[in-house]
């Protein structure tokens, strides 16, 4: 029940505020036509329906079944279908062993029917068709981001009209557009604080919004018209779309706007689980909003030729309350979008569909709240940009209503694939769901086309504009991905130069940013070439994502050894789920000593210390439980003052200690030292001299400092590419990766430590 609470104010604050826009929008060019109620319980029987059978049957009951490990959202769904049939290809640097991460769950199928494994084939068979899937996932994340423009310009300027009724008209001309645009602003300039700052507000405004929402309309049913649920019957439906025929039609995109905000359920299925938000949902928010919509009707019915604003309906002795409680609630509702925005943004970063931006974590309680500065912005500038150039609530939501309605029909398509491929459900079944729900949302798709010169235009630019971007950034990455595979240099090349390896060591430990899980990367062939000399402790670093959301703490290094024991070279290979938060520079590197001198100690333990070994192509990879407590395993310790050692038994805990004189610049002039120190836990043999000989150069080479050896490619067409790749590759992918993070971004690495290496690309 608190999850319930709380899921009021994050998952419902946008679904919520609907009341205040969809009659207007409904009949917002024919407030002087309506003469008799037909049409007023018309548009009541479409909604209640609507918000019947999208959001509580198809969301509710069915959609929510569909969590990724308990995430949510269109990549959610496309991520359950790549784990249960390989129909995904856009991380090419997966591997078998990321298979055996506990989170990454198959659906257990015993056995599929033959038409089931028929589906399944043809899709794992056919690329053109995983290509399609693909551009339907791209395709329904950009309209969910351009929700994210059009969501906080209207429910915010729909809760400002009420200003209209209260205030003269010539002042509510000057006053109405900069109060929205002030609001507008202060909510983005307010994002970097984060959502969990003014989150314990957000429940208590939506709640009582909900419950002055549907107080007010059932005041109204009862003093105006108290036969308006009559008109929940279905034949009104259709007697409002044969009275009004083409105008009518077109006026259903303004009837969807009805269940804007309900694709929150499961986007947002991560901060919460299914049960709270099914309880929320079909409690408290399902009869507030009928209530609501009745309530508008009845008051409608009785007054012909009025306006059809929300507020009409509200008494004029509580209209001042009620427009500064909407207010409040349009803004719990942009603020949750927005949040929602940055966290679909986040997911296709990790996932190589969206350029590198730099994603802060503004709650260490809550993973899906994070804030991106350069997202932000944009959202703020076409947010105004929508706000000053409409001016009107109905062709924001004719652009508003397309974007939504197109996610909700991508969402449909997906489900039927996971129904087949992942529940193992009969085909008739999937069919019956995309036939009915598809048939309901593609009757509304079409409305909202017609409306396409009427303001849905701007949603259908941006979205493209969002989707060239994203198929970019992903095209472009793939193509990089495989020059470096098939230009990368052999294990060979690396034992050919001797056990000396002819090259200079110098102290610390070397990092090279690597996206290969496998074989040495032709960049750092090409800095040894040009300078030979390299750190006495080398990792090849490949920092990746994986099919799934999140990856456990002890499942995240992959650590295995490049060459032998004397080159002290090893490669470290780090999994993170698109949900996971990438940890600070600091911590990073603790981990990652941790892990390779995990690695160093249980060389010849595997098996006793029941750690798993899993095979790559050219060298054996172990998985390295690192724990966030460190309460297993070798646990690492740096500070710089002297500190007193715990030892629970001299026999039972050996440490390695070496510690180097820090001068600092200090009033006392006293001189500190700083101590990297490895804690071993119990072992069952004393180590060899080869074993702690190696463990003590790792931690003198941590004492040294760590440099990152970055590649940095500039990536070109080959010649005799079509136009197509050259336009994408040569300007498209370039532009982006020039104005896009580095790829060590999440890691804060300073730039007096990184040492990048250009060389020059051709795919």
């Amino acid at each position: 029940m608190t999850l319930a609470y709380q899921s009021l104010g994050v998952v419902y604050g946008d679904l919520s505020t609907s009341p205040l826009y969809v009659y207007k929008s409904v009949f917002a060019e024919d407030t002087q036509k309506i003469t008799t109620n037909e049409e007023i319980f018309g548009v009541l029987s479409f909604v209640f329906w609507t918000i019947t059978l999208i959001p509580l049957i198809k969301y509710v009951f069915i959609v929510l079944k569909a969590d990724d490990n308990g995430e949510g959202g269109i990549f959610s769904l496309y991520s359950k279908l790549c784990r249960n049939s390989r129909v995904g290809w856009f991380l090419p640097n997966s591997q078998l062993a990321d298979e055996k991460i506990s989170t990454y769950k198959k659906d257990s199928i015993t056995c599929r029917s033959a038409i089931n494994l028929m589906v399944k084939a043809t899709l794992e068979k056919h690329k053109v068709l995983q290509i399609v899937l693909l551009i339907l996932a791209l395709i329904g994340t950009s309209m969910a981001i351009c929700d994210g423009v059009f969501s906080p310009a209207i429910s915010v300027y729909s809760a400002i009209s009420g200003l209209e009724l209260s205030i003269s008209k010539h002042q509510h001309r000057y006053i109405e557009l900069p109060l929205a645009c002030f609001i507008l602003i202060c909510l983005f300039a307010l994002q970097h604080y984060g959502t969990h700052r003014v989150g314990f507000l957000f429940a208590p405004v939506v709640i009582t919004w909900l419950l002055c929402i549907s107080g007010v309309g059932l005041y109204n049913i009862i003093y105006w018209n108290p036969q308006v649920y009559k008109a929940l019957s279905p034949y009104y439906m259709y007697v409002f779309l044969k009275k009004s025929r083409r105008g009518r039609w077109m006026s259903l995109s303004g009837i969807l706007l009805c269940i804007r905000g309900s694709e929150a359920m499961f986007a947002d299925l991560g901060h919460f689980s299914q049960l709270p938000i099914k309880i929320a949902f079909t409690s408290f928010l399902y009869p507030s909003l009928v209530l609501a919509y009745m309530g508008q009707a009845a008051y409608l019915s009785k007054h012909h030729g009025e306006s059809f604003g929300f507020y009409v309906s509200v008494p004029d002795s509580i209209r001042w309350p009620v427009i500064v409680i909407a207010v409040l609630a349009a803004t719990v509702g942009s603020q949750a979008i927005i949040t929602g925005t940055f966290s679909i943004i986040k997911q296709c970063n990790a996932l190589n569909c969206f350029p590198r931006v730099k994603i802060v974590h503004t709650s260490s309680k809550v993973c899906g709240q994070v804030y991106i500065p350069e997202v932000n912005w944009i959202l703020m500038v076409l947010c105004l940009a929508v706000t000053i150039g409409f001016r009107d609530t109905t062709h924001m939501a004719n652009a508003s209503g397309l974007a939504v309605i197109t996610v909700m029909l991508i969402t449909t398509i997906l489900m039927s694939l996971v129904m087949v491929l992942c529940w193992n459900q009969s085909v008739f079944f999937a069919i019956c769901f995309i036939l009915f729900f598809g048939a309901i949302e593609a009757l509304y798709f079409v409305a909202s086309l017609i409306r396409l010169l009427d303001g849905a235009w701007v949603s259908l630019a941006l979205s493209s504009v969002f989707f060239v971007v994203m198929y970019t950034w992903h095209y472009g990455s793939l193509m990089k991905y495989e020059s470096d595979f098939h230009n990368k240099v052999p294990l060979d090349w690396l034992l050919g130069l001797g056990p000396s390896l002819n090259i200079v060591r110098v102290k610390g430990i070397g990092l090279v940013h690597t996206e290969l899980v496998s074989g040495i990367p032709a960049v750092f062939s090409h800095f040894v070439t040009n300078v030979p000399a390299f750190h006495q402790t080398l990792v090849f670093l490949c920092i990746k994502s994986v099919h799934v959301p999140y990856v456990l703490p002890e499942e995240r290094f992959l650590v295995g050894r490049i060459g032998p024991k004397e080159f002290r070279i090893y490669r470290c290979i780090v999994r993170y789920g698109y949900r996971d938060i990438h940890k600070d520079n600091i911590e990073f590197e603790k981990q990652l000593v941790c892990s390779i001198a995990e690695f160093i100690r249980s060389g010849r333990e595997e098996h006793a210390l029941g750690v798993g070994v899993l095979h790559n192509h050219d060298n054996r990879m172990t998985l390295v439980g690192i724990s966030s407590a460190h309460t297993e395993g070798i646990r690492i310790w740096e500070d710089e003052e002297e500190v007193p050692l715990r030892v629970s038994s001299p026999g039972e805990i050996r440490e390695l200690q070496s510690s180097i004189k820090k001068k600092e610049s200090q009033p006392s002039a006293v001189q500190r030292k700083k101590r990297v120190t490895f804690v071993l836990p119990e072992s069952p043999r004393i180590m060899d001299g080869d074993t702690q000989e190696e463990l003590a150069e790792l931690v003198e080479a941590r004492e040294a400092g760590m440099s990152f050896i970055l590649g940095d490619s500039n990536v070109r067409a080959r010649r005799g590419s079509n136009w197509m790749k050259k336009l994408l590759i040569n300007h498209g992918y370039d532009f982006l990766s020039r104005n896009s993070r580095s790829a060590t971004n999440g890691l804060c690495i300073p730039s007096a430590s990184t040492l990048e290496v250009r060389m020059v690309c051709h795919v």
